[in-house]
């Protein structure tokens, strides 16, 4: 059984407040992507933001959104609409994710014909336990929609971090990032808010099988998610850390 990854490293960037960018799930966004996933019979995965609370800050008023993952599966007559809302949040770096931003609390698994697939989030990648507990779970292959920021070394980092999760969670990590909007020219300085695209696909072994660049490209690549089970055979991490006990 193999599966088609189409990975898409767009250039996009929301440049006004996330409050009145986000939208419900009966919104525009939300509900043209579930039209065409239903039009093209494919599962689409994609970023949005969602109203979440409001919050008092001192004298200001915040209306917090959720950074939400869409999962819309356009397999059966009535396409489907999954989410997951970003648990870890950036607040590192004198920057504060969590002042516009409220954390989800649950993690999310789903099927895509025989597969099980895993969901994660932009700064998500830096932490294993999220991973592990999605394979866990079951998790073969687990997406993860990003926008990370460029800077000096951060497109290593992102390269570590994508075969990092591959390897000690013995999953396919199908990691699309948001591209730089002036691709090469200024590559490797900061971007801001913007990614620094490098969009991949790491089979279980931490090999990585497809990478784009820094600019908007899409990559279509077929997997066999069996590998996954095949890679933690051989390499039982998840047995080994559910057997030992560290003083």
């Amino acid at each position: 059984y193999e599966i088609r990854l189409s990975l898409v490293g767009s250039e996009m960037c929301i440049r006004d407040r996330l409050d009145t960018q986000a939208e419900d799930l009966d919104g525009t966004f939300a509900t043209n992507m579930r039209d065409l996933a239903g039009e093209l019979g494919v599962t689409i995965v994609a970023g949005m933001f969602r109203p979440a609370d409001t919050v008092q800050r001192g004298e200001k008023t915040i209306n917090r959104v959720y950074n939400t993952t869409l999962i819309l599966d356009g397999h059966s007559d009535t396409p489907r609409i999954l989410t997951y809302d970003k648990v870890h949040l950036y607040d590192a770096h004198s920057y504060h994710e969590s002042r516009t931003v409220k954390a989800g609390d649950t993690l999310l698994t789903f099927r895509h014909g025989d597969a099980t697939i895993g969901v994660a989030t932009c700064f998500d990648i830096r932490f294993p336990e999220q991973f592990q507990a999605l394979a866990d779970r079951g998790a073969q292959v687990i997406v993860v929609p990003t926008s990370w920021a460029d800077g000096p070394g951060k497109v290593e980092q992102w390269r570590i971090l994508t075969a990092a999760r591959a390897l000690d969670a013995g999953v396919f990590i199908a990691a699309a990032g948001q591209s730089r909007p002036d691709f090469e020219t200024k590559a490797g300085e900061p971007s801001g808010p913007t990614g620094a695209g490098h969009s991949t696909v790491v089979d279980p072994s931490g090999v990585r099988i497809a990478e784009a660049g820094y600019g908007p490209e899409t990559l279509v690549v077929n997997i066999d998610p069996e590998e996954a089970a095949k890679q933690r055979k051989r390499l039982p991490l998840g047995q080994i850390r559910a057997d030992t006990t560290m003083r």
